[in-house]
């Protein structure tokens, strides 16, 4: 078959659009729409007319992200309970957000920081996200958006001042991933054990814990917060819900963390944050639809056996 130069093209830059679309709007599966529609402008243009292909396929996904972030205010507004990012698989298991091999890359995609990107304005987000984790230029930024370069220095400055004072920009205070793991595979085993004292000798005083069931999975609809309500919280979930389920652990948006399996589909995953030697945010997604993406990748190297990939 002859090769088709607008697919070659589109996909000699799809993984820097899906880390831009996924970044802006936390959501794998949104993110793929996006680039679904964003390919179907790019077969449609004049692409001869087009001198900067990368720039103008930047330009579209930014835009129909921004479309996409004001129409989906209203369904976050009923959103049951905690409302968290959806997981992707990064590190060995997968590639789609692009290099994570510095603590910087890694937190422009964690949970903490997407988070708190969903309280900004969908322009502040667009100015941050194409500034903080793409390095695009103020210039650039004004040319993707289409407003001014000062107006994008004030929208990325409200935008870092708001980021920053949630606790969420900086790199993770523990930056080393062997360290990371190891604290999190404890943490994992003293779950399943039931050792409570063992559990809330590795949680921060503040720790929180959120479950995202969505209303679709029966999930707690407010945060646990305080070391000794999480890790009674922790034992009941494990009682519950864990209890003959497959772990493995992975790494989700640049951390270790543990997918929970039956064999055949991924029924949760749990992304653990820490701060100083500890456990400081435990965020369980549960809801079947934000899995989809994680399922597919866990299929795609083989640990859902059970599985076609």
């Amino acid at each position: 078959m002859a090769a088709d130069p607008a697919l070659e093209e589109f996909e000699a830059h799809r993984a820097r659009l899906f880390g831009i679309a996924y970044r802006m709007l936390g959501s794998a599966a949104d993110a793929d729409d996006v680039l679904q529609d964003a390919w179907l402008r790019w077969q449609a243009v004049d692409r001869s007319a087009v001198q900067a292909p990368a720039a103008f396929l930047a330009r579209t996904v930014t835009n129909l992200c921004l479309t996409a972030l004001t129409s989906a205010r209203a369904r976050r507004e009923v959103y049951v309970g905690p409302r968290l990012p959806e997981p992707v698989l990064t590190g060995p298991a997968g590639t789609d957000l692009g290099p994570l091999d510095h603590a910087e890359q890694r937190d422009s995609v964690s949970f903490a920081l997407l988070t708190v990107l969903e309280r900004l304005s969908p322009p502040e987000r667009a100015a941050y996200v194409l500034r903080e984790a793409f390095a695009y230029s103020a210039a650039e930024v004004a040319e993707l958006i289409g407003t001014s370069e000062a107006n994008v220095r004030q929208l990325h400055a409200r935008a870092r001042r708001r980021v920053s004072g949630a606790g969420a920009g900086a790199a993770p205070r523990e930056a080393d991933p062997a360290r990371l793991r190891e604290l999190v595979e404890t943490f994992l085993d003293a779950s399943r054990g039931g050792d409570l004292a063992a559990l809330e000798a590795l949680l921060s005083e503040d720790v929180v814990a959120r479950a995202d069931g969505g209303g679709v999975v029966s999930a707690g609809r407010r945060p646990v917060e305080g070391r000794e309500k999480v890790a009674r919280y922790v034992t009941g979930v494990v009682d519950r819900f864990a209890a003959g389920l497959q772990r493995v652990l992975v790494e989700v948006n640049g951390v270790p963390a543990a997918a929970f399996t039956d064999g055949t589909s991924l029924r949760a995953v749990l992304v653990v944050q820490t701060r100083d030697g500890r456990v400081s945010a435990l965020d369980l997604v549960l809801n079947p639809d934000k899995l989809a993406h994680a399922e597919r990748q866990l299929s795609r190297i083989g640990a859902l056996p059970g599985r076609e990939g």
